[in-house]
């Protein structure tokens, strides 16, 4: 696989971790920590394929209406992994960086996001970009809404909302993978996504490991990007 066939954003829809644990008689939570523990599996992965941005669909705005005890585990185990793994993310040189609104996260966990991001804000191998309280069309208000406070009567242009975006420095995802059979966006960066690939698999994310990898980036180098042109 040739430099130019590797996608420089890789991003994941981590989808099915609670059928995963259902499939094995287990409660769900521990679907959601096997889907943890292949996540920093694919980190060192994705490092290893040469991929600059790394991005995880780990908690959408539309999250908060699963049940009280799912959610509530969820922030724990996301407590949890800040704590104690934030060290190996930085000694595989990625910068953990966070996308999404910071309402409804607890202050604990907000501060512990804060400390992370700019304990590994100097590494420059990997950005390791966790989607959370994040949903593609809350990002386009909030950054309609930021341009209009800014200058309420001037026209909004393309790049004025491409710059108001959760990470306007972070390049369009090349690839978006969803795992467990799902074929949806979910609304999973709908801005950035316009010319995306997409790749589905009926895995579920904690059965999604280097050899999936492997093979949804050999398809994706068997894919010609014509970005709405024609054929050469």
């Amino acid at each position: 696989m040739t430099d130019t066939k590797i996608p420089r954003h890789l991003a994941v829809i981590l989808d099915g971790n609670g059928r995963w644990a259902k499939s094995r008689h287990l409660p769900r939570l521990m679907g959601h920590r096997a889907g943890v523990r292949r996540l920093e599996d694919m980190v060192r992965l994705v490092k290893r394929e040469g991929i600059r941005y790394f991005s995880v669909y780990a908690f959408s705005t539309e999250n908060w209406n699963r049940p009280v005890m799912e959610v509530t585990g969820l922030m724990r185990l996301f407590e949890y992994y800040l704590r104690k793994k934030i060290k190996e993310i930085k000694e595989e040189g990625a910068r953990l960086r966070f996308c999404g609104r910071k309402d409804r996260i607890p202050e604990k966990i907000l501060s512990l996001m804060e400390w992370s991001e700019d304990y590994t804000k100097d590494e420059k191998i990997l950005d390791f970009i966790v989607c959370l309280n994040y949903g593609g069309r809350a990002e386009i208000l909030d950054a309609v809404n930021s341009i209009i406070a800014g200058n309420p009567t001037a026209p909004i242009t393309e790049q004025d909302l491409k710059n108001h975006l959760y990470l306007p420095d972070v390049p369009d995802p090349d690839l978006i993978i969803r795992t467990s059979g799902e074929l949806r966006l979910s609304n999973f960066w709908l801005w950035e996504s316009a010319y995306s690939e997409y790749y589905f698999t009926d895995k579920y994310w904690p059965d999604f490991g280097e050899a999936e990898l492997k093979k949804a980036l050999a398809d994706y180098a068997g894919r010609e990007r014509r970005y709405g042109g024609l054929k050469g």
